[in-house]
């Protein structure tokens, strides 16, 4: 999944992962170095899980992943030079017997895809992989899904209200686009473009894959163009941190569109699931709590994040603004929450199947179909998330 080193954006990559060199940041800080001699409350992992749980993200620390921090916010160890954090993985404040490594995704790992890098390092336990990565690299890099921590990607398309006050859905932007001579940017290879194109909501007349991330052709069209991004990042970056835009953006998901994918699920090698399986029965629900504590109260979470952002230096701009920001736009706009039921962190089965069918298409016009005999089953399961866990 890359995104940009300025203001984020979303695309699926292609098979071929980009290989590049990163040069590290000089030395490191530890807050708080991890006990190894501490009492293992009501949740014991350490007979089944590694002792040092990875997971490896798809960016630079951000709210979107404050589920994970949250677990570690109070004691660990910063690693400026390879770009992760360690601590005590603490579930409702006692001690797991394992520590949680997160590493950082993005530039880190030169932005190639997590299902890459984890199979590049088999000490990596887990990683953020959404569900058209897994669709289209089911072949290559398989990986399982067995957490949701968004219900709902933040992958949008924003517009100038000034410019497009009638323009409230993505069903709406092709012909207000068309009568106007505005182009809708995006990364080049985003998968949702191609299924816009064949659901009709989209042609090569308004289409410009030219995005770099960064909010200078979009402030230089005076409103008249639009551009995909994050909806729990870019409309606060706009409005108060991109001078020369200055003002409000509105925005649809393309989640409204039809094209309905699990962003940065928690995933493992398919080839590891069933040794990892005894890990995940109690490491799940842990994830699940952890999501829902730190939506209630991300203080804590969020200023080590901001912490980690500052001392990684990858060129990421993250600030306590967008932050909070995202935090509160992720649960209004339902992007983390219970979805359809009560239940958080779970896949929608009929969700998943209509996903499965639209990207499998999409993918296999691109000359990446799924692994031949692939179901869905093949690429989630619910079995370990805890159904009375709730928002």
């Amino acid at each position: 999944m890359q995104r940009s080193t300025l203001v984020r954006g979303t695309a699926v990559t292609g098979a071929v992962a980009i290989a590049l060199t990163l040069t590290s940041c000089a030395g490191s800080a530890a807050e708080t170095a991890p006990t190894a001699d501490m009492e293992i409350g009501a949740v014991d992992l350490s007979a089944d899980c590694p002792s040092t749980v990875v997971i490896q993200t798809d960016w630079n620390p951000e709210a979107e992943h404050g589920h994970l921090y949250e677990m570690i916010k109070d004691d660990y160890t910063i690693d400026a030079n390879t770009k992760a954090v360690t601590g005590p993985l603490m579930a409702g404040g006692e001690y797991t017997g394992v520590n949680l490594e997160i590493r950082a995704g993005g530039p880190a790992i030169g932005f190639q895809t997590v299902s890459a890098q984890m199979y590049q390092d088999d000490a990596i336990t887990l990683g953020y992989i959404s569900t058209d990565e897994a669709i289209q690299l089911s072949g290559t890099t398989p990986t399982k899904a067995v957490f949701a921590p968004l219900d709902i990607s933040p992958t949008m398309v924003m517009w100038d209200p000034e410019t497009y006050p009638d323009v409230k859905t993505v069903d709406d932007v092709k012909s207000a686009l068309s009568a106007n001579g505005g182009v809708w940017r995006y990364f080049d290879g985003s998968a949702y473009i191609e299924y816009l194109k064949s659901a009709g909501l989209a042609d090569a007349s308004i289409l410009d894959g030219s995005y770099d991330g960064t909010p200078s052709n979009f402030v230089a069209a005076g409103g008249k163009d639009m551009q995909q991004g994050f909806a729990s990042a870019e409309p606060y970056v706009y409005q108060n941190e991109v001078s020369a835009w200055g003002k409000p953006v509105d925005f649809a998901l393309i989640h409204d569109a039809g094209w309905q994918t699990y962003q940065s699920s928690v995933s493992v090698k398919s080839a590891d699931f069933d040794e990892l399986s005894p890990c995940l029965t109690k490491l799940v629900p842990v994830l699940q709590q952890a999501g829902v504590d730190y939506y209630k109260d991300p203080a804590a979470a969020n200023t080590l994040i901001l912490d980690l952002v500052d001392q990684y230096a990858t060129g990421w701009t993250y600030t306590q603004g967008v932050a909070d920001y995202s935090v509160k736009t992720q649960v209004d706009l339902g992007l983390v929450g219970n979805g359809t039921d009560s239940t958080y962190g779970n896949f929608d089965d009929d969700r998943f199947a209509d996903f499965f069918d639209k990207a499998g298409k999409v993918y296999t016009d691109l000359g990446t179909p799924p692994a031949d005999g692939y179901t869905p089953a093949d690429l989630y399961t619910n079995e370990f998330v805890d159904t009375s866990i709730s928002f």
